[in-house]
């Protein structure tokens, strides 16, 4: 039993000091996303993000993040003769762990982790040939896993980040298209 209170004492005081070094933030910026595809070519379109994030930790730390984003991709069959493009609004939920190196007006970070998105809204334009030559191209999933690795850097109240995001999950298992994006953000800290 007194193991037992010792951990529960020890968690506590350990979450208390996580909590005396804690930021709470907005953050926004753009993305470049493109979703990948079997036998068709992909490019690229630009997107934005938009939310609310949380650091835990000093040296150490863990980061959960809330936001909106858009995404997409355009398609191409390998003729030319068909095209497509699709954009999705997400609420996206990264869980970060990343390390601190610096003083407190001015750090580096490092961060990775996983991040579940869900699409709350989908458009897509893909030509009247597009659709009878590729059926159930459209079928996309609305929620999917990957993961974010990243580096940032720390200002004072300014944070700005560049990540690089992965599908781990397919977006369309159909067709093998998985989601993959690089972002880059600005956010200020209240805390």
């Amino acid at each position: 039993m007194k193991k037992y209170l010792l951990s529960a004492a020890l968690l506590l005081m350990m979450g208390a000091g996580a909590m005396a070094q804690s930021t709470f933030g907005i953050k926004g910026g753009v993305n470049y996303s493109r979703i990948n595809s079997d036998n068709l070519k992909s490019s690229t379109v630009n997107g934005y993000q938009a939310g609310l994030f949380a650091r835990f930790g000093s040296g150490l730390y863990l980061q959960p993040e809330l936001y909106v984003s858009s995404t997409g991709g355009k398609f191409q069959s390998p003729d030319g003769l068909y095209n497509g493009d699709v954009k999705f609004t997400n609420l996206n939920l990264p869980l970060l762990l990343g390390a601190r190196f610096g003083s407190k007006n001015l750090n580096f970070r490092l961060m990775a982790g996983p991040i579940y998105t869900y699409t709350i809204n989908k458009n897509e334009n893909f030509s009247n040939n597009f659709v009878s030559a590729y059926r159930d191209f459209g079928d996309y999933n609305n929620s999917t896993l990957g993961f974010q690795a990243g580096g940032g850097v720390d200002i004072g109240p300014i944070t700005a980040d560049l990540r690089y995001e992965g599908g781990l999950t397919d977006v369309n298992k159909n067709f093998g298209q998985r989601q993959k994006l690089w972002a880059l953000s600005v956010g200020f800290k209240f805390l």
